[in-house]
């Protein structure tokens, strides 16, 4: 399987290139960048030193189309809605990055992302690129939308509670803290370093972006309407996201009753681990243990005093969030055993 990645010199191109270059059984053929080309890919990526020879090409279609099978579209939101359409016509299948087609409805980018789909027939053929939702899908796709980083986990941590029907599906708050390399590679003044380092900024405190996949993803596993409050926060960390979720139990429920929701939908989930412990430092679920891995830990606790459950879900942002489910979607979509290449244990301490 030949495979090429269409804006490589980012985080998340990073990623995908750290991933693909080993990978047991795909071929990367080609890597573009406007800004880099000609330019070894090691240069722009160090760590991929004595990895790859390769060297960066401009975004060039036919070069792309003759070159490779599939192809991971790694740009900012926006520059994939006219490229998908082309490399499809081709008849490369497309696993984008971005958020162009992750939503099923054309009108939702007018409300969420201010700008219309130019290509809303796409929509009804993008399958989002969740494994544990959507499995069979994404095998049979020609084109895959990769979920968001800050949905991803929201999403994994509040979908067996939804699907139980056990929380109050209108009163759900998920408190979000992401690392700064969420922000992509060029700094602004927020995301600088000397701003970000030593505090926490809440930022897009209402109506963020990625609730819109959240409650569309949600919404598909219940027929009462899902409504959720998402407030992210820009953390002193370079990686990683915990989702920090409260809602509000129905009726009274003990640990052993979560346990059983979780295991129903997640038991057979190589990916998904379940952090709650009485012993160690990490009790519960922290990002720093996920850090270069596809896993999702979650754990939880119960409030009874106030009827509250508080699930906590930690991913790394570049992996899980992007890259390594990325290349999970590609392992589906060429019919391998989807943990390949990315079965693969984070690093401790660090």
């Amino acid at each position: 399987m030949r495979v090429g990645v269409i804006g490589g010199s980012g985080y998340v191109g990073s990623e995908l290139l750290r991933l693909l270059l080993p990978h047991p059984k795909i071929e990367l053929t080609i890597v573009t960048s406007r800004q880099n080309a000609g330019e070894f890919v090691f240069t722009v990526h160090p760590n991929l030193r004595g990895a790859t020879q390769l060297k960066f090409t401009p975004p060039n279609i036919s070069q792309v189309t003759e070159n490779c099978d599939l192809v991971f579209a790694a740009m900012p939101h926006g520059k994939s809605l006219e490229l998908v359409p082309q490399l499809l016509e081709t008849g490369v299948k497309v696993i984008d990055m971005s958020a162009d087609y992750r939503l099923n409805n054309p009108v939702d980018y007018d409300k969420w992302y201010r700008w219309k789909h130019t290509h809303p027939e796409l929509l009804e053929e993008a399958v989002y690129g969740c494994p544990e939702l959507h499995r069979q899908e994404i095998k049979d796709a020609k084109l895959v939308a990769c979920p968001g980083c800050m949905s991803t986990a929201t999403i994994l941590g509040l979908a067996p509670l939804v699907k139980e029907g056990v929380i109050e599906k209108n009163r759900i708050v998920a408190d979000v803290k992401i690392g700064s390399s969420g922000a992509g590679q060029k700094p602004t003044v927020t995301s600088h370093h000397p701003e970000r380092a030593g505090g926490v900024r809440p930022y897009k405190v209402a109506d963020h972006r990625h609730v819109a996949e959240v409650e569309q993803e949600l919404n598909l596993l219940t027929e009462e309407k899902v409504t959720v409050a998402f407030t992210p926060h820009a953390v002193n960390m370079i990686r990683g996201i915990l989702s920090t979720i409260h809602a509000y139990l129905k009726t009274p429920v003990t640990d052993k009753n979560v346990w059983k929701f979780y295991r129903s939908m997640y038991q057979n989930e190589y990916f998904i681990r379940f952090v709650k412990f009485k012993k160690g430092p990490y009790q519960l679920p922290n990002p720093k243990i996920t850090m270069g891995t596809n896993y999702v830990d979650i754990g939880f606790e119960v409030d009874p005093r106030t009827r509250r459950i508080i699930v906590f879900s930690a991913i790394d942002n570049l992996m899980r969030g992007a890259s390594g489910q990325g290349v999970q979607c590609m392992n589906l979509m060429i019919g391998i055993n989807e943990k390949t290449g990315i079965d693969q244990q984070g690093f401790h301490p660090m």
